[in-house]
């Protein structure tokens, strides 16, 4: 095994441009060099594309957490799952399943030391059901949004007859979260996305209670419809005019999940992006609960949400979709896909098999 690739960025779309499949570049990059004390030679199997990535293409991120990408350099994703190849650390050995929920490049074959901010850790395989993509999806940074979004922000109190509403709902998030929304007790859960595959995988495979194709239905009048005592929780992934139509149909003392703004993320606005005076309006004189939801922020809940993850997979109460792109290749392209809604549940790259 001498030979390694990695996907770089070749140029920007733009600050308010749309991210196009030549905006990436694939090519052949040195081996990792022999490994020094400490260092773990990984092989990449599995990597996700995410939204919150779109911003790392622009000049400036816009926010402090993430820095952008540099044009001809390898692009740095943030999940992966990959298998240890050589180690010159203790605490790993070859074959060892490994996962990390930031910092993952988007290239074959790599090498670093444990860093106590992005820690790398072993997959107990015997918890995934031989599913080695678990780590990108619900018991990783995905599920943990979710998870902590629902817990945290959502205010769910079962018996009261609670409504959850889901923007980007066939999603990686917003397919975890409304299941989780039933859980907790809300009685009624709608998902909003934009195909009728994707509103039948809702209802018939995730059992929310209704679903709405933006592209086709009038949100307005369907989510009237679907939600006749008004919206108490709502999962926004989305943004814009969607949530705006939403938010007019909340009610007084509810709460808004603010978990990202993907309408408006090829457009140069702060985050969270700023709102129409009459949705403003509405939030104030309902007193509705709408503030920024970063799951960083909750660190020390974790170790307890992968817990009681686990858990429900295991068990069968949450259910996981993936849509799969195969090759390192084609990761821009899955990237650009995805932003533009191409996945049901969580878009994953396939890059290789364990050996």
């Amino acid at each position: 095994m001498s030979t390694n690739a990695h996907v770089i960025l070749v140029k920007r779309p733009g600050t308010n441009g749309t991210p196009t499949a030549d905006n990436f570049g694939f090519e052949e990059c040195p081996f990792p060099a022999e490994l020094e004390a400490g260092e773990i030679l990984i092989k990449t199997l599995y990597l996700s594309v995410d939204p919150a990535l779109r911003c790392r293409m622009n000049e400036d991120t816009g926010v402090h957490y993430v820095t952008p990408w540099e044009i001809g350099k390898e692009i740095g994703g943030f999940i992966g799952v990959g298998q240890v190849i050589k180690s010159s650390d203790p605490a790993f050995s070859p074959g060892d399943i490994v996962e990390a929920q930031a910092a993952w490049p988007w290239v074959a074959l790599f090498k670093r030391k444990q860093e106590e901010q992005n820690p790398l850790r072993k997959v107990d395989t015997s918890l995934l059901g031989g599913k080695l993509t678990l780590p990108l999806t619900v018991l990783g940074l995905i599920g943990l949004t979710s998870y902590l979004g629902i817990k945290e922000k959502g205010g769910i109190n079962p018996g009261q007859n609670q409504t959850l509403v889901v923007s980007g709902a066939a999603g990686a998030c917003g397919s975890v979260a409304g299941q989780l929304g039933r859980l907790e007790g809300c009685t009624r859960v709608v998902g909003i996305c934009g195909s009728n595959e994707k509103c039948q995988f809702l209802t018939q495979e995730l059992g929310f209670d209704g679903a709405i194709n933006y592209k086709t239905e009038n949100v307005k009048e369907r989510l009237a419809a679907l939600c006749p005592d008004g919206v108490d929780v709502y999962f926004d992934n989305v943004g814009g005019e969607m949530s705006d139509t939403v938010i007019s149909q909340m009610n007084k003392n509810s709460n808004v999940i603010l978990c990202g703004q993907i309408a408006v993320y090829n457009k140069d606005v702060p985050y969270p992006p700023p709102i129409p005076e009459s949705t403003e309006t509405r939030i104030k004189d309902m007193n509705i609960n709408r503030t920024r939801f970063l799951v960083l922020n909750y660190a020390d809940k974790f170790e307890e949400a992968m817990t009681k993850l686990a858990e429900l997979v295991l068990s069968g109460k949450i259910k996981v979709r993936e849509t799969t792109m195969e090759g390192l290749e084609n990761t821009g392209k899955a990237f650009v896909s995805m932003m533009n809604g191409g996945n049901i549940g969580k878009q994953i790259v396939h890059v290789a098999d364990p050996s």
